[in-house]
């Protein structure tokens, strides 16, 4: 498996990663398989956030570790905080937040408790998840600054933020901002799309996102790229998706052709963009894990990344 490196650091790590946001559900014995399955291929990087399932994916993930008599240093373990759950929304691994909380007390108390419920004595990394209106910068500074001088922290990064957002933070802490977390896959691209579109009309030359992409590449911050199968938000994987059929045809045209699955080409097509991005992957199946992160190893040509993004149906001027 190829790596990545991280931010302006020099850790490089796989540029593949395992998300636990489905890992609540797992028995001790299936998380040690899916866990001891991603250091097999190679995968040493771990996405989480408190919230996922309410707090039981990160203790699935400790009773995990403990039953596939896993070390620590096998992984580079992150999490996210800043969103409070809404109770009435949220059942299993399906949450919603009823606010965001990027307070001081809220954000050491956030890293408290995944520290706890993932039985470490630090995180590699701890991400805002998701921009809050209400951010006081200075606060989340102070918060920063203890989690990092306690050793409870080691590296930081956002989650959706936009460019100006990222700057505004960058503007009030020490720490260096080496992570953004965002949606980016075959079908959903609007985040170069616009740039294909510049100086025209239609829809797809609307920059919703501030140029985040060619922002994180000059300020040298790692694009993580989560739900890279999804199409929409939460509508579902666009792969073997009858409502797609150009595009599985061309993926597994081009599947057969390195004699990989389409799930690999899904993540090859992410992983050959020149922003060096990490795709995040949130299967809880061993099997499946390995068949997408087999795109590690896989190198499209220009031509097979753009044939996949005409198919589709994203369009060129």
């Amino acid at each position: 498996m190829k790596t990545v490196t991280l931010g302006n650091s020099h850790t490089a790590v796989s540029d593949v990663a395992l998300g636990i946001m489905r890992m609540g559900s797992l028995s001790r014995k299936r998380a040690a398989e899916i866990l001891t399955s991603a250091k097999e291929i190679g995968i040493n990087y771990i996405d989480s956030a408190d919230i996922y399932g309410n707090g039981t994916s990160e203790r699935a993930f400790a009773a995990g570790m403990k039953e596939g008599v896993l070390k620590r240093e096998d992984f580079f373990i992150q999490s996210k905080g800043g969103i409070v759950l809404d109770p009435a929304k949220s059942s299993g691994d399906v949450v919603f937040g009823q606010r965001y909380d990027f307070s001081k007390k809220h954000l050491i108390d956030s890293v408290d408790g995944i520290l706890e419920r993932m039985n470490l004595d630090y995180l590699d990394a701890f991400l805002l998840h998701r921009p809050d209106p209400l951010m006081e910068v200075d606060e989340v500074a102070e918060a920063f600054d203890y989690l990092q001088s306690s050793g409870k922290v080691r590296h930081f990064g956002v989650s959706n933020f936009n460019p100006q957002q990222v700057a505004m933070l960058q503007g009030a802490v020490d720490q260096r901002l080496m992570f953004n977390q965002l949606q980016f896959g075959l079908m959903h691209t609007g985040a170069i799309d616009f740039g294909l579109h510049t100086n025209m009309i239609d829809d797809a030359s609307v920059d919703h996102d501030g140029g985040v992409i060619e922002y994180s590449m000059r300020k040298h911050m790692t694009i993580q790229a989560w739900s890279p199968y999804q199409w929409g938000t939460f509508n579902g994987t666009f792969i073997d998706n009858p409502d797609f059929p150009e595009i599985n045809q061309k993926m597994q045209e081009i599947a057969d052709q390195h004699d990989v699955s389409k799930n690999a080409i899904a993540t090859a097509w992410i992983l050959r963009h020149p922003a060096h991005m990490q795709v995040i992957l949130g299967t809880m199946n061993p099997e499946h894990l390995r068949e997408s992160a087999a795109g590690s190893d896989v190198r499209l040509t220009k031509q097979e990344w753009y044939d996949l993004y005409l198919a589709g149906k994203h369009t060129l001027p």
